[in-house]
């Protein structure tokens, strides 16, 4: 198992980070979106801690993948048909998509929190400890961030979504090693 990126693989670590994230983010958004059909009372309150917990898992798995992207630069990416087709402009363009995604894994929870705050709520710390509000409970504030904190979230998925079918399309139609470097045991 290649625990570090080579220049053809990402390595074990920058791959279970990719994929934690891409569980974290599913998960959170599922129960943002759908939280409200738990039943009132236990269900709910667990639905929100769950969200909450897996909101700050992301923040702090997003500075764990930055550090360790230094420290481990990504592979090259490689000589493809696609990169052929889109010339000069492929790089500029994952580069940007990459610079969104990571832009809204830190902006989706970080306004989640405000979001908590701004309830008057204190913030879950995985279930062990509480930061209490710094602020008083403000509903027409807190109904801004709500709106702002959805449609990041939205934004999130569209864009993750986006990064997704771009692998998928390098798989299936340019038939390139795009999507197989971030698989585990696609060193052949």
């Amino acid at each position: 198992m290649q625990l570090f990126n080579s220049t053809r693989n990402y390595g074990a670590i920058p791959q279970a980070l990719h994929w934690l994230t891409v569980m974290l983010v599913a998960v959170t958004w599922a129960l943002g979106v759908f939280g409200d059909i738990l039943p009132k009372g236990a269900a709910r309150d667990s639905g929100l801690l769950v969200h909450v917990t897996a909101g700050s898992a992301i923040l702090i798995v997003l500075v764990v993948r930055l550090a360790w992207r230094l420290a481990d630069p990504s592979p090259p990416p490689e000589a493809t048909e696609f990169a052929t087709w889109m010339g000069k402009w492929q790089d500029p363009a994952a580069r940007v998509a990459h610079y969104v995604l990571y832009a809204l894994l830190f902006a989706v929870p970080v306004v989640g929190i405000v979001l908590q705050f701004a309830r008057g709520d204190a913030l879950p710390l995985f279930g062990i400890a509480e930061i209490a509000s710094p602020w008083a409970r403000d509903r027409a504030f807190a109904h801004n961030v709500k709106e702002v904190h959805e449609l990041l979230a939205h934004a999130l998925v569209i864009v993750a979504a986006m990064h997704a079918a771009a692998a998928l399309i390098h798989h299936w139609i340019f038939r390139d090693r795009t999507l197989l470097r971030m698989l585990p045991h696609a060193d052949k």
